[in-house]
């Protein structure tokens, strides 16, 4: 199945995605290209609300922001994301889990490049609208989304000890 299809139908059944993902075998190498594609995708979201934030107060020129958020997704959030997996993988492991801690990366990363589609849309409502009662509720539904579809994919991760 191609990438953008078993998206759309990580949307619909997490577990189901993830099992297939799983089923493929251990490659990390999938896996962080996972991770990086996603990151870059989120990185890519940030551009028009940095603009935004840009043309609104001089104090900061653009290619300063792009500069920042570029280090920040590209180079710090991946270990921040590989500790996150680390930690989710050792919690699930006190409360009975049986996976592995690739399963884990394998469902957070999986998780990000799933919602980094609808972080682009975000992003761009973001830049439009600016900061809002709008923008907040949005938010908020992305972000219970994200857990959502990690939680039910961190489940099937660690619902056996396959890969």
């Amino acid at each position: 199945m191609s990438i953008i299809k078993e998206i759309v139908a990580t949307w619909r059944s997490p577990r189901a995605a993830l099992r297939r993902q799983l089923q493929a075998g251990q490659r990390e190498d999938r896996a962080l290209v996972y991770l990086m594609l996603a990151c870059f995708l989120i990185f890519v979201a940030q551009w028009p609300r940095l603009m935004r934030e840009s043309l609104m107060s001089d104090a900061v020129p653009l290619e300063a922001l792009l500069g920042a958020a570029l280090f920040g997704w590209m180079f710090l959030a991946p270990l921040f994301f590989y500790g996150i997996a680390a930690f989710s993988h050792l919690f699930a492991r006190m409360m009975g889990g049986a996976g592995t801690f690739y399963g884990a990366r394998l469902a957070l990363f999986w998780t990000l490049l799933v919602v980094s589609p609808a972080i682009l849309g975000f992003g761009l409502l973001a830049g439009f609208l600016g900061a809002g009662a709008i923008t907040n509720l949005i938010a908020s539904v992305l972000t219970v989304a994200f857990a959502a579809i990690w939680l039910l994919s961190l489940a099937e991760a660690e619902k056996s000890g396959r890969v």
